[in-house]
């Protein structure tokens, strides 16, 4: 029998997930597909398994397996049309490769369809992202050129690029090529940089050609980049971040160049969890 679930928390270990009410009915339908396909495999496996809803439908991402020989494959490719899979990708350590993709794989960003590369970063639900873009959209609504700092596949800078200028900021080359052909398509005036703002963040002198700025970093924060946030004194800083404890470092950053927390919303998204996630707006106080 097939187990597939999440990891226990610090371990290794797989809890099986039989059922879930907080999962999406069609993400939970191809769990059990799955679990039905490899409870027929003979041998041990541990399988990388990563699930997303598309435009078209259930995309699908595992990582260390790959069919061995034609029944395998055969069986493989049955299931994905019997089971509608907008794509499925298998990953061997070098990367996603397409096994099954019927159609182009999308996901749509404020009403622009966006090319979506297996295993891209999306917010976890629906309504959360829309909380999320409306208070980026609503803080920065007077502010004629936004940067969009870890911008992904576009999520905010798409958001905001209705009427003013955007930068869209990100080290994952395929998602920001995603980004900037979407914008194109739209008529967006957004130029989209590659750029590791781990490594090498946007400068003070840089950023003060915006009036407003945007940052969703990974959990781990972006203590380089919010010293140079800091120091441009760009008037309107909006930081998004699922971790409340590097958002806290950074906001210190924030407030010890004369900014002020003028808002703050956290938005539910991670349901029975201890996670949330922060919208935040920085203002800087006049001299």
């Amino acid at each position: 029998r097939a187990v597939i679930g999440f990891n226990e928390g610090g371990s290794h270990k797989v809890v099986d997930m039989r059922e879930c009410h907080v999962l999406r009915p069609e993400l939970m339908a191809a769990r059990d597909t799955l679990a039905a396909y490899f409870g027929k495999l003979k041998g041990k496996y541990a399988i990388g398994v990563e699930l997303a809803l598309v435009d078209q439908g259930v995309d699908c991402l595992l990582s260390g397996f790959m069919p061995e020989g034609l029944e395998q494959t055969e069986d493989l490719l049955e299931l994905c049309r019997r089971a509608g899979f907008a794509r499925l990708s298998l990953d061997q350590g070098y990367g996603p490769e397409g096994f099954w993709e019927p159609e182009p794989v999308t996901i749509t960003l404020s009403g622009t369809p966006v090319a979506c590369p297996p295993g891209a970063f999306l917010q976890a639900t629906d309504d959360g992202e829309a909380a999320l873009v409306s208070a980026a959209q609503e803080w920065l609504a007077d502010c004629t050129s936004v940067a969009d700092l870890f911008s992904g596949l576009g999520t905010f800078a798409l958001a905001l690029g209705e009427g003013r200028k955007v930068l869209a900021a990100e080290a994952e080359r395929a998602a920001l090529l995603a980004c900037r052909m979407a914008a194109a398509k739209a008529g967006l005036q957004l130029e989209a940089a590659h750029r590791d703002l781990f490594r090498n963040p946007l400068r003070a002198e840089e950023l003060r050609a915006f009036d407003g700025i945007v940052l969703d970093p990974p959990r781990a924060g972006a203590r380089a980049q919010v010293e140079q946030i800091a120091a441009s004194g760009v008037e309107r800083v909006v930081y998004i971040s699922c971790n409340p404890s590097s958002w806290a470092r950074d906001g210190v950053l924030l407030r010890e160049a004369g900014y002020e927390l003028a808002e703050l919303r956290p938005v539910g998204q991670f349901r029975w969890s201890i996670h949330v996630e922060l919208a935040s707006l920085f203002v800087k106080r006049g001299d």
